[in-house]
């Protein structure tokens, strides 16, 4: 648990800032963003913005680092490539992933330490970054409890720092280092580290200073220097007063709870670890109340209250297995056996001690395998440090040799000329490629809008005759209400009609507007739902009126004829790579609806099909993608007909912004 208790202090100096602060820088990063059209400034800013979600929602961060990530490495940028894989890097580390924010860390210090080399802007600011990577290794190997190779990346991290005279993350390093030698209980390494980090941050008004005072006092606690050991807590109440931290008083208050308890005042002791609760509480840290818990469960046990420790370690053990922490359920587990044991319960002792038994097998399983993943991961980064050694021992081979190299310039020169020519007829051919593949698509596009163009004229000849029916059903006051409907639509039709591409919310509008009319004309016969998935994004986008001929279809054909009142459904997901629209019925089916089209003596030709059919056609032609449409009968479990079902699987496009 102390070693749990460490880590909890580093990440608490790391991630310090509040979320929702956080939250609003990265709300207007995120509007900058969409406004900023250089791909050099657009790489910063989706770094920037995943750094500032890395304590609010780290799945947000790995999204924005990834998308910085592929920006910068198609720009070619790779200081932004760097930072790219320190977020990615810290991401996985919140996640758990070790392994994977390993392999994020070193892939970030190989970009930096060669563009070090080959970049003589931005030195300073280069190697500020690469000490960044040692440093995040570092606290990987800590995480790990691998503590040398720990140290060793944090030293040189620090060597950066120093060397740049960059303060702030020279105090968090000598955190970091301090609490690595906590963890191995040097505690007179670790001391000195916390006192270095408490002087720069003192000096430069850090807002975590808090955390390392209570730092300090917990090794003084450790040494049962007891006067110092108060000193620096009373010194850390005060800063948290200053600089408010709802966790890092709460963990204060437990430490000096523990140091009541060892100095033999359990009655302060339980009144601090109270106000540690409340502290606790405040931001629903469920871990810190856990702990807290726990704690006063082993005074009153101590005191031979076992009423009130039976109460305090269930507290501590229920919050446990909601966090899965199974170290502190094999500690409560075992306290509750003993208190059962002293009120002579056996049963309940025995069931606790079996609890307590599984437990512990459980955090020896997780032990094994923290050592499996842990022995793998040093093997897989000490190949890659070896292939990295032998690469610079290759290179400064190479470096030796510049001189025999300087008497083939006359042959690469000529060489290069060569080359160059061949690479200028063979971009000159690309050119050409291009330009004809150009063509091709943009023919397929015109070829397209005149399918389009076709299908608005269908559509206003479709209405027209509904509004005609209307009146002679329903009479000219129910006509004005239907007109009124029918110009709105139009309105969005001819607005839609200019463009070959409509946002998704656009089409839904349109919809719910044609469908609205359709119930006026049918008298409330049927009823209609739209939906879309969370997935889609404002600016997806689709053709326009490609939904409707098959809306249309399912109103007429199949809910119309059907007796009692029927009802659709149009849904668009996201599938893979793919759109999915989705319209749904519960009418007669479409074998039904052909018979009873068969059966009557004029039958209308319809076209829409057809045309939309065929603008499928074109939409693979245009966009490399599939698309197409797939009609289905719906039936029920004795095979009779429920309804028809329709999906058009269209590539994911977007809106030209």
């Amino acid at each position: 648990m102390k070693i749990v208790k460490n880590l909890t202090l580093c990440f608490l100096l790391i991630f310090s800032l509040a979320c929702w602060s956080q939250n609003q820088t990265a709300d207007s990063l995120v509007s900058v963003l969409q406004k900023t059209k250089n791909d050099i400034d657009k790489a910063k800013l989706l770094n920037a913005i995943a750094d500032e979600y890395k304590s609010i929602d780290p799945k947000l961060m790995m999204q924005y680092a990834n998308q910085a990530l592929q920006l910068s490495a198609k720009i070619k940028f790779r200081e932004a490539e760097g930072n790219a894989y320190l977020n990615l890097g810290n991401a996985n580390i919140i996640l758990g992933n070790y392994p994977l924010a390993l392999q994020h860390f070193s892939n970030a210090q190989t970009v930096f330490e060669k563009e070090l080399e080959t970049n003589s802007e931005n030195t300073k600011e280069l190697k500020n970054s690469l000490a960044r990577a040692y440093g995040s290794i570092g606290i990987v190997f800590s995480e790990q409890s691998s503590y040398a190779k720990a140290l060793q990346y944090e030293l040189k991290a620090l060597k950066i720092y120093e060397e740049t005279k960059n303060l702030e993350k020279c105090a968090r390093l000598y955190n970091n280092i301090g609490i690595v030698y906590k963890a191995q209980d040097e505690d007179f390494k670790a001391l000195s580290y916390f006192i270095k980090c408490l002087k720069i941050q003192e000096k430069i008004g850090d807002e975590t200073v808090g955390i390392t005072t209570t730092n300090i006092g917990n090794i003084y606690l450790h040494q049962k220097n007891f006067a110092k050991a108060m000193e620096y807590y009373d010194k850390a109440q005060k800063l948290f007063a200053r600089y408010p931290n709802p966790r890092g008083l709460g963990e204060l208050y437990n430490n000096i709870g523990l140091y009541h308890k060892m100095t033999n005042n359990p009655s302060e002791a339980l009144k601090t670890f109270e106000k540690a609760i409340t502290a606790f509480t405040s931001i629903e840290d469920k871990f810190g109340i856990s702990d807290t818990y726990f704690y006063m469960g082993e005074i009153y046990f101590e005191q031979n209250k076992l009423a009130e420790s039976l109460v305090a370690t269930n507290k501590s053990l229920a919050l446990a297995k909601e966090l899965e922490i199974i170290e502190q359920v094999q500690n409560a587990e075992k306290r509750l056996s003993e208190i059962y044991e002293k009120q002579n319960n056996t049963a309940e002792s025995l069931k606790h001690f079996k609890l307590y038994n599984i437990a512990k097998d459980s955090v020896a399983n997780a032990e094994n395998i923290r050592s499996s993943v842990r022995a793998e991961m040093n093997f897989e980064f000490d190949k890659k440090e070896a292939l990295q050694k032998k690469e610079q021992e290759k290179r400064e081979l190479i470096y030796s040799e510049a001189s025999k190299r300087h008497q083939q310039q006359i042959f690469f020169v000529i060489l290069f000329i060569l080359l160059a020519f061949g690479i200028i007829f063979l971009i000159y051919n690309r050119l050409q490629l291009k330009k004809t593949l150009t063509l091709q698509k943009e023919l397929a596009e015109y070829e397209q809008k005149a399918l389009h163009l076709q299908m608005n004229p269908h559509f206003v000849f479709n209405c027209l005759g509904s509004i005609s029916s209307f009146i002679v059903q329903n009479g000219t006051d129910s006509a004005i209400k239907y007109l009124s409907k029918f110009s709105k639509l139009m309105r969005l039709t001819l607005e839609y009609s200019k463009e070959s591409l409509i946002p998704i919310d656009k089409e839904m509008e349109s919809l719910q507007n044609y469908l609205e009319l359709e119930q006026l004309r049918f008298n409330q016969k049927f009823d209609f739902s739209i939906t879309k998935s969370r997935e889609i994004e404002d600016d997806m986008a689709l053709p326009p009126l490609l939904l409707q001929p098959f809306v249309e279809n399912a109103i007429i054909h199949g809910l119309i004829p059907k007796n009692e009142k029927g009802n659709i459904a149009i849904d668009f997901s996201i599938e893979k790579e793919n759109l999915i629209c989705t319209i749904e019925d519960n009418g007669i089916g479409f074998d039904k609806s052909k018979e009873l089209k068969e059966n009557l003596v004029s039958v209308h030709k319809s076209m829409a099909l057809d045309i939309t059919k065929k603008r499928l056609e074109m939409m693979e032609a245009s966009t490399s993608r599939k698309a197409n449409v797939e009609i289905e009968e719906l039936k029920n479990a004795s095979g009779e007909i429920t309804g028809t079902k329709v999906v058009l699987n269209l590539p994911i496009q977007y809106t030209e912004k």
